[in-house]
């Protein structure tokens, strides 16, 4: 017999060969039914394997995350044998799930596929889905593997499978299609109802440039034909609201080729969005007793050799720019921290002046690849609202629960109101990732959850996801659209202090090394204003908006009497604009509706004998004919009602 224990705590006993859904049906025989996947001891398997041992088991169904992972690397596998049946010849390399959906890259030969395939592909993965074949796992030798594709004349699947140990390469068979595979599969192809292949496009095998690009297939799928017709809705608002089409519209950044791909220019109205949220942040971070510092665009290559930048990202950076000087190099900053760590060391200090906060608005340099360019989201260049403290290891959780309310700030004051914690820890089988010692890593990881437990927050592990000098919380916001966003992150960091040989002199007189917080609330501006314009639809805050008011005129007769309710209006600090143009009332309506202004003033003939406002609201709403105080008012609640105080 063996133990199986549950996720609740719960010890059932089986005897020995028993399989995940045997687990399921002594449950409940309707929980069995929708069981599509399980977990044994860290190890995802089929929910037909064998438990030879006792263990911990997970069972997942659809709505886990690891459910529609196995699901979509099963569609994935439903696709690859749609492409061969279709396209004689055709070469497969890998197709994993992603965060929606998955992909199969491919080599097509001398064939192609274009959208106009699509319909076809897709009616024959239903096609395939309707025989229900089962998913078998099967182990098989290193000779084994290598004779069958290099018989298929596959360069791709050889080359993955030389990289991999004998004794620990598997074989997924479905129908009469086979692929090298992991595992991870629903029990049947029957459970794939509905499927959309949505985008084509190019991809070098294993992303690297100098490799031959392949055809990348993306693809989603449900088990219910209405689960496809509802994400499709929502992935029709997302174009609505995709940031490059809406940043565009509301004329707030550019691009340039001669200027150069992932470098953003922002245009007067970007810009003072830009600014309106660093002052926004620079008012909470004084409080806070932050202090602003500057630093330059780039620096010696030596300050990021010491810090560890050079060696983690150096070869996929921008390359050193040498000078006149014999061996002499900078390099664009890649980060902004090495930089302050050399103003820490500017003075000594003691343990009266810490912690030292010091704050700034720095743009870093990465050269990403040109197929990962994306908008605002993945750029070259951006802005990042860094800040390190440094302090003594007494002074450490103190003062990340109070960067962690400064987040919450930042996310109560911007809508962001869905969220989880997500505390990110090194990988304890792959040392070689980080730097530092073991005993700074585990001060440093507990610092993290201790202060996540104490600020009650909704947190997850994740292991193998730390920065390579420190851990991390990390918080991950759901969008308006359901979708989840890395925003803001607090590192503590026990290493950079001593690459930069950085010291404080105890109350002992003696000299003690201080302990390094990374924090970033938006992360970058670049990045986190193309969320929030996706999050809101272009319609931000009230206390954010580049123009909270236009006048609009009647005529040119009331030309004069809009020029003083924009006077007053700025007199009662709202941000406001005159439509004096000579357009019909209707047409200057329709354009502040499209350019996102909250607010329409309407002044004619009954306003200016009255001395009021019309207002009309964005979206619609007629608040009538009221006094520039009383709309000065309805302003004034509704920024107090977004915009939190930080106290």
């Amino acid at each position: 017999m063996i133990h199986i224990t549950l996720p609740n705590g719960d010890v059932k006993q089986f005897e020995k060969g028993a399989s995940p859904i045997d687990v399921a049906k002594s449950i409940s025989e309707g929980f069995a039914r929708n069981v599509i996947s399980a977990n044994f001891n860290g190890t995802t398997i089929e929910t037909t394997t064998a438990l030879e041992e006792d263990g911990a088991l997970i069972l997942y169904t659809w709505n886990d995350d690891e459910g529609k992972k196995a699901f979509w690397h099963s569609s994935a596998h439903i696709l690859a044998q749609a492409l061969e049946e279709l396209y004689p010849g055709v070469k497969l390399s890998i197709g994993p799930a992603i965060e929606n959906g998955f992909y199969y890259d491919v080599d097509l030969g001398e064939q192609s596929i274009s959208e106009k395939d699509f319909k076809t592909i897709e009616n024959k993965m239903i096609e395939i889905a309707r025989g229900k074949y089962e998913f078998n796992m099967r182990s098989v030798t290193k000779g084994e593997a290598l004779e069958l594709y290099k018989s298929q004349d596959n360069e791709y699947k050889v080359e993955l499978i030389e990289n991999l140990e004998d004794g620990t390469i598997t074989f997924c068979d479905h129908a009469t299609f086979t692929d090298l595979c992991r595992g991870g599969h629903i029990p049947n192809t029957g459970i794939v109802k509905a499927v959309k292949l949505l985008s084509v496009a190019g991809a070098y095998w294993r992303g690297d440039e100098k490799n031959k690009q392949l055809t990348r297939l993306y693809g989603i799928s449900f088990p219910k034909q209405k689960e496809l017709t509802e994400y499709l809705e929502l992935l029709e608002e997302a174009k609505k609201r995709d940031h490059r089409k809406l940043g565009k519209e509301l004329e707030l950044f550019t691009f340039s080729q001669k200027v150069g791909q992932g470098l953003p220019l922002w245009l007067p109205k970007g810009a003072a969005l830009r600014e309106r949220l660093e002052n926004f942040l620079k008012q909470a971070q004084k409080k806070a007793g932050y202090e602003m510092v500057v630093t330059p665009h780039i620096g010696q290559k030596e300050l990021y050799v010491t810090s560890g930048h050079f060696a983690k990202y150096g070869a996929d950076s921008f390359q050193p720019i040498t000078t006149p000087a014999e061996g002499e190099e900078f390099l664009l900053k890649p980060m902004n921290c090495p930089h302050h760590c050399e103003i820490y060391n500017a003075k000594p200090f003691s343990y009266k002046e810490l912690p030292k906060r010091y704050a700034e608005f720095g743009t870093v340099y990465r050269y990403e690849q040109s197929g990962e360019l994306h908008g605002l989201t993945r750029v070259r260049g951006f802005t990042q609202d860094d800040a390190h403290i440094f302090c003594m290891p007494d002074q450490l959780d103190k003062e990340f629960k109070d960067v962690i309310d400064l987040v919450l700030y930042v996310f109560g004051s911007l809508g962001f109101e869905n969220f989880k914690a997500q505390v990110s820890l090194r990988d304890p089988e792959t040392p070689e990732k980080y730097i530092g010692s073991d005993e700074n890593w585990k001060k440093a990881e507990d610092a993290i959850l201790n202060a996540a437990i104490d600020k009650g927050l909704d947190y997850v592990v994740e292991t193998g996801e730390a920065a390579f000098y420190g851990p991390k919380l990390d918080f991950m916001v759901k969008d308006a659209l359901g979708r989840n966003w890395q925003l803001g992150t607090i590192q503590v960091d026990y290493n950079l202090p001593e690459r930069f040989d950085l010291t404080y002199k105890g109350s002992d007189n003696e000299m003690h090394r201080p302990v390094m917080i990374h924090r970033a609330p938006f992360g970058s501006m670049e990045r986190f204003i193309a969320i929030l314009l996706e999050h809101t639809g272009g319609n931000f805050p009230l206390w954010l908006m580049p123009t909270q008011a236009m006048v609009l005129s009647i005529s040119e007769k009331y030309e004069k009497y809009a020029e003083k309710v924009l006077k007053s209006l700025e007199n009662h600090e709202i941000r406001a604009l005159v439509d004096n143009r000579n357009e019909t009332i209707g047409k200057k309506i329709r354009e502040a509706e499209m350019a996102k202004v909250p607010f329409m003033i309407i002044v004619g003939e009954n306003e200016e004998n009255e001395a009021k406002i019309s207002v009309r609201q964005h979206g619609g709403e007629d608040l009538g004919m009221i006094s520039i105080e009383d709309f000065s008012l309805i302003v004034e609640k509704e920024i107090s009602r977004t915009l939190k105080t930080f106290k």
